[in-house]
């Protein structure tokens, strides 16, 4: 059993309102996409790791990355869940057994801690589906429609979800096939699981 990374790194930034997608912006003198790739890429757990980037993407070849041999870029699609998919392909094209776990992580979240993704694979690798990372919601949260706020939300059990999330690598794809087939735009893997 192994663990690999896919790496969804194609959006644009339109929910962000950039007109530079936000992972080549600067953060601590390098860009988003170098700090979050050479964190990842610094991991001796992770065996193959899958980059998937827009097909016009010229500019994620030539980043100065730390390991750049550790880095096999595919090209994405237009939703998160079509460069998700092209990474798993890509792993299955590597070698990738159906039982190997795949973290997926976003580009756009460099400040992930290396020891909180260890402890996701430590806590689940003996487990029969996956998991994800996430934190509590200390925010009072509130359910709104077109007239205004309809009601408080209870945020007892309520989660942010967080990236990596970890899951068997042909459960993932067959998740993600289904949400496609269905028409479903699912948001994250975790929703596609579920």
């Amino acid at each position: 059993m192994a663990f690999h990374a896919v790496i969804p790194a194609a959006g644009v930034g339109k929910r962000f309102g950039s007109s530079l997608p936000k992972q080549y912006l600067a953060l601590a003198g390098s860009c988003i996409q170098t700090h979050t790739l050479d964190r990842l890429s610094a991991m001796p757990e992770l065996s193959l790791l899958v980059v998937a980037v827009s097909a016009e993407d010229t500019q994620a070849y030539d980043l100065p990355y730390a390991q750049p041999q550790r880095l096999q870029f595919v090209h994405g699609g237009c939703e998160r869940m079509d460069s998700v998919l092209a990474g798993l392909n890509a792993l299955q094209t590597q070698g990738a057994a159906p039982s190997d776990w795949v973290l997926v992580h976003d580009v756009a979240r460099p400040l992930v801690r290396p020891a909180d993704i260890r402890k996701l694979m430590s806590v689940l690798q003996e487990d029969a589906v996956g998991g994800i990372l996430a934190s509590p919601v200390r925010d009072t949260m509130k359910r709104g429609s077109t007239q205004g706020i309809v009601a408080t939300v209870d945020r007892e059990q309520l989660w942010h979800a967080l990236t990596p999330q970890m899951f068997r690598l042909d459960a993932l794809r067959q998740a993600l096939v289904a949400a496609k087939s269905d028409a479903a735009n699912v948001t994250d893997e975790a929703s596609a699981m579920e």
